[in-house]
């Protein structure tokens, strides 16, 4: 068990759930708003995806996650700012011709994908550990190995923390690698994403076998999606990890209960606290992740 639990709470992500709730933040405003609102019930961090405003498509503008980040600190509200870097991994493959990639394809170099990384300086930084057949179709995330390195040399050069997103057990192996070849600082930070397809299922004993393979020393998290939400945060709490929750992975508190951000990270605080364990402040988190100091301009 964890006794000292860092809560994060992914407040939009790049997924179509825009018009399935009125609680997903679209504008940097809401966006920053419900940061806010996830720091003020108990969240150590906000990681955060951005959006087009006009119509809620995913996006890797920079200007969108500069005013984002921008009215976060403004807001005066202590909070650990986790920005996602896995954004420009999509290849969408046409079924009769699969060398021409097709709509929806957006598909940068490791270094392309980090811009707004390089200017905002977050805490913290997603690294997305591998490729993956993304659900059902001809959808790809594209993350090999050489853009990897490269991906964790650059992050490891501008001094931020990179979450190393693992989506199944190669992936692991592979984040391990990177961590005995020196490119990630310790301690590493994992978070195991189970329940996407088609990654590494939502089981606990699947969990349990990948927290026995993380390297000594790792902090990690674990999140399940959709009504496994709540479940895996005490999954997550009793095995000795770090807990995430979100409207970027589950829209609902309960069945036909849609939630906010807010309500979330409540919720998930509850089962830490009934467990017997307290959350981390964003101070204890920093200590916790041996987050580097940074001065404001």
């Amino acid at each position: 068990m964890n006794h000292e639990v860092i809560v994060t709470c992914a407040l939009t992500g790049a997924g179509d759930t825009v018009g399935r709730s009125p609680h997903v933040p679209v504008s940097p405003a809401q966006i920053a708003a419900s940061a806010v609102e996830a720091a003020n019930a108990g969240a150590a961090v906000v990681h955060i995806h951005v959006r087009e405003p006009e119509t809620g498509a995913p996006s890797r503008e920079v200007a969108l996650y500069r005013e984002a980040v921008r009215l976060v600190k403004e807001s005066g509200v202590d909070v650990v700012v986790n920005l996602t870097a896995g954004m420009g991994g999509d290849l969408v493959l046409d079924e009769e011709d699969p060398l021409k990639p097709i709509d929806g394809t957006d598909l940068v170099n490791a270094l392309d994908r980090l811009p707004h990384v390089e200017e905002l300086l977050p805490d913290i930084c997603t690294l997305d550990c591998g490729s993956l057949n993304f659900g059902e179709g001809s959808q790809l995330y594209v993350s090999t190995p050489d853009m990897l390195r490269a991906g964790a040399r650059r992050i490891q050069e501008l001094g931020v923390k990179p979450e190393l997103e693992i989506f199944d057990t190669g992936q692991l192996w592979f984040a391990s690698k990177m961590v005995e070849e020196g490119l990630i600082d310790a301690p590493p930070l994992f978070q195991l994403c189970m329940g996407i397809p088609y990654g590494a299922p939502a089981d606990p004993g699947l969990l349990q076998a990948m927290v026995q393979l993380l390297p000594a020393g790792a902090q990690w998290a674990s999140f399940s999606i959709g009504r496994d939400q709540m479940p895996w945060v005490a999954q997550s709490a009793l095995l000795g990890g770090h807990v995430r929750v979100g409207l970027e992975d589950n829209l609902y508190l309960a069945r036909g209960v849609k939630a906010s951000n807010g309500q979330l990270v409540e919720r998930a605080v509850e089962i830490v606290q009934d467990l017997g364990g307290t959350v981390a402040s964003p101070a204890r988190a920093r200590e916790i992740l041996g987050l580097k100091e940074r001065v404001d301009a």
